[in-house]
């Protein structure tokens, strides 16, 4: 969380590094101000120059921060007060103070698992995204280590005058480890209510994370891969994890397609069909596992359809992508990727011709939040003059489709599968192991 000023809310005694000053149960206000974090609350002003940690005095303290925007950019975005354990770092960041919440790993677990899902889930749902999730952390700071080590940041945008390509990672975050949106993993602190279950599925994994290599699996999971999942390089930076490759998301290959999802008359058959997945379920009661109350605002994700007048496309490109298309004539499907998603898409207008990419580029595009994934084919209404009047989008899934698909694994939990054997089906050749006890 960033801004000029953020409220929070002490519940409990907390104190500052090096200051013996107690600040008491309240509502306070960190400012910016020359360049100066200053917190005030009732009767209260500490100049904390420009950086500062509150310490609990006790594990019975909480801190809440007041209209925290949760669903960046999403269709589902808004605020809420949210509630945490562990201590509240403040750093000014881009003439803004952030707001950082210190906790320990597994503490940081149990809210992540709560607010991915219903802390309801199925025990074997449960145990999977304790294991992923923690598989992910690890190696996102390991891999932060790494490129602070060699002083290099991986390049993430190419742009020529015909093409833009870029991929978003947590590398965006420099001075903390995650954020706490989707753009790495939920994290909502204790706002959502967590369960014994929960909990125990936590305790139960203790330190164990995925393994390939030696080294621990950069695990990731989206809430529907939409059949067949997809290839990492794909998504992110062009680097093949062996462990995160194509998995048809059903226990046998669906009979009469063709799964080379790369060439598009397949990839157009596929997503406009129905075929058998995992993922493929209407069932409110496994659903209610994975989706919280806001996304549970979204109907469809396994096949869906959005459609747009020529001036509601043309102006949503123009503002998405800051590049005056003009009126568009066609989006045409240069690269997709092993679930169809695409890759690398052409949009064709009367002013301007580019090439997009990578998958989040091209969602962010073509819808005013994000579209749910980049699997999908267009159609074309009310050709004059050689402009459509309208343009109509099929897709498949939602989310990027790498690694673990959330509904599937639900699914799967809800079938009797072992949160082993759901590990497995998803992240083929990884394997188990224990980090710490």
């Amino acid at each position: 969380m960033s801004g000029p000023e953020i409220t929070f809310r002490l519940n409990g005694t907390f104190h500052t590094e090096g200051d013996p000053t107690v600040l008491e149960t309240g509502k306070y206000q960190a400012r910016l101000k020359e360049g100066k974090i200053f917190i005030t609350g009732e009767n209260k002003e500490l100049l904390i120059s420009d950086f500062a940690i509150i310490f609990p005095t006790n594990s019975h303290c909480v801190f809440e921060l007041i209209d925290v925007t949760i669903g960046i950019q999403f269709h589902w975005e808004r605020k809420e007060n949210q509630r945490f354990n562990g201590s509240l770092l403040f750093i000014i960041e881009k003439n803004q103070i952030t707001a950082i919440n210190s906790i320990h790993l597994e503490d940081y677990l149990t809210s992540v698992i709560s607010s991915e899902m219903s802390a309801t889930s199925s025990e074997e749902l449960l145990k999977a995204h304790a294991v992923i999730s923690r598989s992910w952390l690890i190696a996102q700071i390991d891999k932060a280590k790494q490129l602070k080590k060699k002083q290099q940041q991986p390049e993430i945008t190419i742009q020529t005058e015909e093409e833009l390509v870029r991929w978003y990672d947590r590398e965006d975050h420099l001075n903390f480890d995650v954020c706490a949106d989707d753009h790495c993993q939920r994290y909502q602190g204790i706002t959502k209510e967590t369960t014994p279950a929960a909990e125990a599925a936590i305790k139960a994994t203790r330190g164990l994370v995925l393994m390939h290599g030696g080294e621990i699996c950069d695990a990731r999971f989206s809430k529907s891969c939409g059949g067949v999942s997809e290839l990492f390089e794909n998504t992110w930076e062009p680097v093949n994890h062996p462990y995160l490759q194509k998995v048809i998301d059903n226990p046998t290959q669906p009979e009469g397609y063709d799964l080379n999802l790369c060439e598009e008359s397949a990839a157009d058959r596929w997503i406009r069909s129905n075929p058998p997945a995992f993922c493929n379920t209407h069932d409110k009661k496994i659903l209610s596992q994975v989706l919280n109350d806001y996304d549970q605002e979204t109907n469809d994700f396994y096949r869906w359809k959005v459609s747009y007048t020529q001036q509601e496309l043309s102006e949503l490109i123009h503002q998405r992508t800051e590049i005056n298309f003009g009126s568009i004539i066609d989006l045409i499907p240069i690269e997709r990727g092993v679930s169809g998603r695409l890759i690398r898409l052409k949009i064709i207008g009367t002013l301007k011709t580019m090439i997009i990419g990578k998958e989040l580029v091209i969602r962010k595009a073509l819808s005013s939040t994000h579209l749910y994934s980049s699997a999908f084919v267009v159609d074309k209404e009310g050709i004059k003059d050689g402009i459509p009047e309208k343009f109509i989008l099929t897709g498949a899934g939602w989310g990027h489709g790498v690694g673990l698909c959330q509904i599937g694994a639900a699914v799967m939990g809800a079938h009797g599968y072992s949160y082993s054997e759901i590990l497995m089906h998803y992240f083929k050749g990884a394997t188990l192991e224990k980090q710490y006890l």
